[in-house]
């Protein structure tokens, strides 16, 4: 057995390079991905170990790298496409929803799009504005994308593998501002659960919180301050958004007749309403209360100086989890 304590940046990083070491039509490729290995540095050493054919610098047009990808895909290839900042991503986001996304359909299965993108999103940083964006919805609105979000670094370590691993096209989603904030042990030679589930993350029977990515850990300290006042929050991690999983969430539900849906995305339209809809229609009976969602508030995301007014806090999400229980 192997354990290492790592952050969620070095998870990253050494799922890339199992992969690469596992199977040579693996190529990682993105803006500043090699010599400088990615500006988060999740691709550190990969060029120097692997070689410029296998870790490619690219130009600065994501239309360009993602158009590249699907054509290396058609070949054979795994490419794994790093997009630099969330809100970069929109140059290409014609070539995922049309290309990407329909190709396998549209040949009937017969040329699969095995292209993993993965994107750092949330806000949280400090950054100026497109780096702190949460386009989530729009891509697991997209029928043939598979949309999955990592929250610590034993998950970020096998699903990125899981994903490379998968013949379908992934939106690999990363939660910047945890990079290099927390660590965990990650065992090598674990068995890891399947990629499209969702989690329970701690147990409760008061109400359910409902979270992915950097809201995970926001719930998680939520669930704690309400623990210290007597009340039990059971937390579950999405892990998949596109397919979701739901089941853990149904029988969740139906046991404390709770439920709170937590997202860093602006409300309107986001995650949040489908997992909603989707509580409503199974657990109608089991509720206690409407399901209510917090998120950031319909408006660009705001300058970095005043982002904590924007973002889902643990005073938030306590005041919800009162409203919910108070109906």
């Amino acid at each position: 057995m192997t354990t290492t304590t790592m952050t969620l940046a070095k998870a990253l990083n050494a799922a890339l390079r199992r992969s690469m070491e596992e199977d040579a039509k693996v190529l990682v490729m993105g803006e500043d991905v090699g010599r400088l290995g990615g500006v988060f540095r999740i691709t550190d050493g990969l060029q120097k170990d692997f070689g410029e054919e296998r870790v490619m610098d690219t130009p600065l047009a994501e239309s360009g790298i993602v158009g590249t990808a699907v054509g290396l895909a058609m070949r054979g290839y795994r490419p794994v496409v790093e997009i630099q900042f969330d809100g970069f991503v929109y140059p290409a986001y014609d070539q995922i929803v049309c290309q990407v996304a329909k190709f396998c359909a549209r040949t009937q299965g017969r040329v699969p799009m095995p292209i993993v993108i993965r994107i750092p999103f949330g806000g949280g940083i400090g950054a100026v504005e497109h780096h702190s964006e949460s386009p989530e919805a729009q891509f697991a609105h997209t029928p043939g994308l598979k949309v999955v979000a990592c929250s610590n670094p034993v998950d970020g370590y096998w699903m990125l593998q899981q994903a490379i691993a998968s013949d379908d096209p992934v939106i690999f989603l990363e939660p910047k501002r945890q990079y290099h904030s927390t660590k965990a042990e990650v065992d090598d030679e674990a068995t890891p659960g399947p990629l499209w589930a969702s989690r329970v993350v701690r147990a409760g029977d008061a109400a359910t919180l409902i979270a992915y990515g950097p809201t995970v850990g926001t719930c998680l300290d939520a669930a704690s301050v309400a623990a210290d006042e007597g009340r039990q929050l059971e937390v579950i991690d999405l892990r998949t958004l596109s397919p979701l999983d739901m089941g853990p969430v149904h029988e969740s539900v139906r046991r404390t007749g709770h439920a709170v849906v937590v997202h860093e995305a602006h409300v309107n339209l986001g995650m949040g309403a489908e997992v909603a809809a989707r509580v409503t229609e199974e657990c109608f009976y089991s509720l206690e209360a409407p399901v209510l969602r917090v998120g950031g508030w319909d408006t660009p995301y705001p300058p970095a100086r005043v982002e904590e007014e924007y973002l889902p806090d643990l005073d938030r999400v306590l005041d919800a989890v009162d409203r919910s229980l108070a109906f």
